[in-house]
């Protein structure tokens, strides 16, 4: 069950790098972190960085480059072509590429928006466009904040922008995403166990609220504009 919360218009138009992300082919590739996994601390710890990357986002790449090896006409389909059409694929690969095809991409998009060094805070028209959507941008974490924490069980909370053009926040079920629906995340956070339990256990909300410590908003400004 998606929850999702309704809000503002926005004109889709322009390519962006989420389209390069939904355009990767076979052989999918775990893409480079981009930064050392200590560098989030003392916000996100080093070693569940580490693991994060290193073991879990790799094994979803090479269970998906398995299931796609075995099937030649499907080597040049995009990714994001694969998880839009999962009931066109071979049924004994469709549950595979759902849950590893969307937990590559899902991470892939979750490692830019944790680049270090950006603004604590979203700006210009992006910030305009939150306090439009949802009253304020305090009002927008609370609601982000809200879909993270009542996720049941393993999943990721969304800021994203529906096929007509407003936006939402909403949340998905283990490796789902609005993607899989022909919309654009553009802030994504990962409420799946592996993603914070070694550093807060079963405190869930509290690595909700540290994530506003971590997440750059360039990078969400600079998908948030391209999609004008």
């Amino acid at each position: 069950m998606r929850i999702i919360i309704p809000a503002l218009t926005l004109c889709l138009t322009r390519e962006s790098d989420m389209d390069k992300l939904l355009d990767q082919t076979y052989p999918f590739q775990l893409p480079a972190l981009g930064f050392a996994y200590d560098a989030l601390e003392p916000h996100f710890d080093a070693r569940t960085m580490e693991i994060h990357h290193s073991k879990h986002h790799a094994a979803y790449v090479n269970n998906l480059n398995a299931a796609i090896e075995k099937h030649p006409h499907l080597h040049g389909v995009p990714l994001g072509d694969l998880l839009r059409n999962l009931p066109s694929l071979p049924a004994e690969i469709q549950a595979t590429v759902r849950n590893n095809g969307g937990g590559h991409f899902n991470h892939a998009l979750f490692w830019q928006l944790l680049q270090p060094g950006g603004p604590a805070a979203p700006g210009g028209e992006l910030r305009q466009a939150i306090d439009a959507a949802f009253g304020s941008f305090g009002a927008f974490q609370e609601k982000f904040a809200q879909a993270a924490a009542t996720r049941f069980g393993s999943g990721w909370a969304w800021l994203a922008v529906d096929a007509f053009g407003r936006l939402q926040v909403l949340s998905t079920a283990n490796q789902d995403g609005p993607q899989m629906d022909g919309m654009v995340p553009i802030v994504g956070l990962d409420v799946w166990e592996h993603a914070y339990y070694l550093k807060f256990q079963n405190r869930r909300p509290e690595y909700v609220q540290t994530f506003w410590n971590v997440l750059n908003w360039d990078v969400v400004n600079g998908w948030f504009t391209a999609r004008r």
